[in-house]
C-alpha cells in the first residue's frame, strides 16, 4: 500500500468555504479512480490544500496524478502540486484500534525522498 500526500497553494481568491464547497462537489468522483483505497481532503489556513491518498500500488498513484487530474489542478490553482509518496507499513482504524500490518511485498516502492 502506498500513501501519497498532495499539496498545492491556493490562490488568494479561494478561501476555506470555497475550498470546502469544491471538495464536496468533487469527492464522489474519486470513487472511480482505479486502485484508490481512500482519500482525505485537506485544507490549511496557510492557504494550502490537497489530499492524503491511500493507493493499492505506486503505479496506480502515478497513473492518476497525470492527465485529467493534473490538468484540473493546473487550471484551477495555476501551479503544480507537490506529491510525496510513502510506503505504508501499518494502518490503525478507530474506534477499536484495529491494526492491520501490511505485507512486505515486491511492488515498486517510492524512491528515497521522492517528491514530484
Amino acid at each position: 500500500m502506498i500513501t501519497a500526500i498532495v499539496r498545492y497553494r491556493l490562490p488568494a481568491t479561494i478561501g476555506r468555504e470555497a475550498c470546502r464547497a469544491h471538495f464536496a462537489r468533487i469527492a464522489a468522483g474519486f470513487g472511480e479512480a482505479p486502485g484508490l483505497i481512500r482519500k482525505q481532503f485537506i485544507w490549511s489556513e496557510r492557504g494550502v490544500a490537497g489530499g492524503v491518498y491511500q493507493w493499492e500500488t505506486l503505479e496506480d498513484a502515478r497513473r492518476f496524478y497525470q492527465g485529467p487530474w493534473l490538468d484540473g489542478i493546473l487550471a484551477r490553482y495555476g501551479s503544480y502540486p507537490d506529491i510525496e509518496y510513502f510506503t505504508t507499513f501499518a494502518v490503525t482504524d478507530n474506534p477499536g484500534g484495529n491494526v492491520t500490518l501490511l505485507p512486505d511485498d515486491d511492488q515498486a516502492q517510492p524512491e528515497r525522498g521522492e517528491i514530484r
